[in-house]
C-alpha cells in the first residue's frame, strides 16, 4: 500500500528527473500547508500524528515565534511572494477581483523573478488532479499539489516557469513551491475523518479545547477533524520528501515548511489572534546543520521569503521589507506586524503588533462585530454557528461570549505570558497604560512608514459584484450547461 502511494504521488507531481542537480547552488523546496497553526507533534501538541514533519524538525530548526502578515490566504500569499506587507502593495483585501487588481508598485518584484535572475528554475508543483485525497483502485492518489497562487495583484508574466522541478535543465537549481490543500476546509477534511484515510484518528472526547470554545460535541468534533486533516497533510509531506530522495535531490535541497496562514478554526483564520497568524516554520538543510535546534526569535512570513532568496545568494533591492533573518549581521526583530482587512464580502480593518510577550490589536470598525455575516464561515465552520446559537440562548461562558458580542473594543491588549488564549483584554487597565501607549505608537508608526493602503474604502458594488457575479438589479446569469 505504501509503495503504491509513493508511486502514485510521483505520477501526480510529475516524472522524476533522471539527472541530479550538480549546481553549487542549493535547490529550495517551499512547502505551504494551508490553514494551519503550529499544531504538530514536534511543537508538543498531543493527539496529532505528524511523524514526517517531526522528523524534518529533528534534522533542522523549529521556529516557535513565526507569524504570517495576514490571517488569510490571498493576502498572506501576496506577501510571501513579494516579501512585502500586503498592506503596502495594495494586496490586503481578500479577495481582490480581477477588474480591480493592480500591478505591483514600482520597484517591487516577485521572489521568483529574483530566483530566475540567479539562474533558478521556478516551479509551482501541480498535478492537475483533485484537491483532496480520494480512494482510487484500492490505493490513494496522494496530495494533488494545488498549483495555487491566489495573489491580489496583476502579474505581467507567469510567476513560475513550470509545474514540476523535472522541467528544469540538467544541473539547474530549482525553487519549487507546493501547496498542500488537505488541511484547508473542504473535501480534504471530509476524507481525513473517514475510515479510508491512512492516519490514526483523534478521539474528539480527548481534545482539550481553548477556553473561548463552548465545550460541546460539535466543537470537539471540529477540532479533532482539524488535527486529522493535519495528519493527512503530514502523510503527503512524507511522500514529497521521499520523491526528493528517489530523484537524487535530497542531498542538495533545503526544505522550508510553513503554513500560509493560521488554523482554520472559528476564532482563528481571518482574525489577528495567534490562532490566525501563528504558523509553524521548519527549515532543514541537507548537511543537517543546527539539527534539532529550537529557535525562539520573532520571524515574519516576509522574512521567510527573504531568507530563501539568501539561500540562493540573492541580495534583493532596498525596497523589500522582509529581512533575511539567517544572514550574518541581521538584527533580530523585537516585534512583528499583522493586518486583517476585508474577508470575502465581510468588510473590516484590524492592525496588530506582537512581541514575545504582548499583543496589541487596533479595531478600526468597532461597531462591526467579530461574527458579522460571512458565508464561508457559516457554511464551513460548525463551531461558528454553534457559538451564535448558544449566544442567542445565553449559554456561553464569559470567554466564549466575548467573541459573540455585538461590537468590538477599539483596542485590545494581551499579556501572552499570563493569557496565551487572548481572552483578558488589558487595554483599559491603568496598570498597563504605559505598555498600551508603547504598542499603540508602534502600530501608528508602522501604518504611516509602511504606506498602509487599508484606509481606502472599497466601492460596495464591487464587493457585491465580486461575490454575486452581478449588480443588485441585474438578473443572475444561468450557469453553463444548465437548463433554464
Amino acid at each position: 500500500m505504501h509503495l503504491l502511494r509513493l508511486t502514485l504521488i510521483s505520477f501526480l507531481l510529475g516524472a522524476a528527473s533522471l539527472v541530479a542537480a550538480d549546481s553549487t547552488k542549493p535547490n529550495i523546496l517551499f512547502i505551504l500547508a494551508e490553514d494551519i497553526g503550529p499544531q504538530l507533534g514536534c511543537y508538543g501538541v498531543p493527539l496529532v500524528s505528524t511523524p514526517n514533519l517531526d522528523n524534518l524538525a529533528a534534522r533542522g530548526v523549529r521556529y516557535t515565534h513565526a507569524f504570517t502578515t495576514a490571517p488569510v490566504c490571498s493576502a498572506s500569499r501576496s506577501a510571501y511572494m513579494t516579501a512585502m506587507y500586503q498592506t503596502t502593495i495594495g494586496a490586503h483585501q481578500h479577495r481582490t477581483w480581477q477588474w480591480n487588481k493592480q500591478p505591483l508598485p514600482a520597484g517591487v518584484r516577485m521572489i521568483t523573478d529574483y530566483f530566475r535572475d540567479a539562474g533558478y528554475y521556478t516551479a509551482n508543483l501541480s498535478a492537475g488532479a483533485g484537491k483532496a485525497a480520494k480512494k482510487a483502485g484500492g490505493g490513494l492518489t496522494g496530495s494533488s499539489g494545488a498549483g495555487k497562487t491566489d495573489f491580489n495583484f496583476l502579474t505581467p508574466a507567469p510567476p513560475f516557469d513550470g509545474t514540476d522541478w523535472a522541467g528544469r535543465k540538467p544541473g539547474q537549481p530549482f525553487f519549487a513551491q507546493i501547496t498542500i490543500t488537505e488541511s484547508h476546509k473542504g473535501p480534504g477534511w471530509v476524507f481525513a475523518r473517514s475510515k479510508d484515510a491512512p492516519i490514526p484518528h483523534v478521539d474528539a472526547a480527548k481534545v482539550k479545547l481553548p477556553p473561548y470554545y463552548p465545550d460541546h460535541p460539535v466543537a470537539r468534533e471540529e477540532y479533532a477533524n482539524y488535527l486529522d486533516a493535519i495528519a493527512l497533510m503530514d502523510s503527503y509531506v512524507g511522500e514529497l520528501l521521499a520523491r526528493l530522495e528517489r530523484d537524487g535531490l535530497a542531498n542538495n535541497t533545503i526544505v522550508v515548511f510553513v503554513g500560509d496562514n493560521g488554523q482554520c478554526l472559528f476564532r482563528s483564520k481571518q482574525f489577528l489572534y495567534d490562532g490566525g497568524i501563528h504558523i509553524p516554520l521548519l527549515i532543514a538543510w541537507p548537511d543537517r546543520r543546527r539539527a534539532g535546534t529550537v529557535d525562539g526569535q520573532m520571524v515574519s512570513s516576509i522574512d521567510v521569503s527573504a531568507a530563501m532568496l539568501g539561500f540562493a545568494g540573492v541580495k534583493p533591492n532596498s525596497v523589500m521589507q522582509g529581512r533575511d533573518f539567517l544572514a550574518a549581521g541581521t538584527s533580530p526583530r523585537t516585534h512583528i506586524f499583522a493586518a486583517r482587512d476585508r474577508m470575502d464580502s465581510s468588510t473590516d480593518r484590524m492592525r496588530a503588533v506582537r512581541t514575545p510577550q504582548w499583543k496589541y490589536i487596533r479595531n478600526y470598525f468597532p461597531g462591526i462585530p467579530y461574527m458579522q455575516h460571512n458565508a464561508y464561515k457559516e457554511n464551513q465552520y460548525p463551531t461558528w454557528n454553534l457559538v451564535k446559537q448558544l449566544a442567542r440562548e445565553g449559554k456561553l461562558t464569559r470567554e466564549a461570549a466575548l467573541f459573540a458580542a455585538d461590537h468590538k473594543p477599539v483596542e485590545e491588549l494581551f499579556d501572552l505570558s499570563a493569557d496565551p488564549h487572548e481572552v483578558k483584554n488589558l487595554a483599559l487597565d491603568p496598570a498597563h497604560s504605559a505598555k498600551l501607549r508603547d504598542l499603540r505608537a508602534l502600530v501608528d508608526r508602522w501604518v504611516v512608514e509602511s504606506g498602509d493602503k487599508g484606509g481606502a474604502i472599497e466601492d460596495p458594488l464591487d464587493i457585491y459584484r465580486g461575490y454575486n457575479s452581478r449588480l443588485p438589479e441585474e438578473p443572475a446569469t444561468p450557469k453553463a450547461g444548465k437548463k433554464k
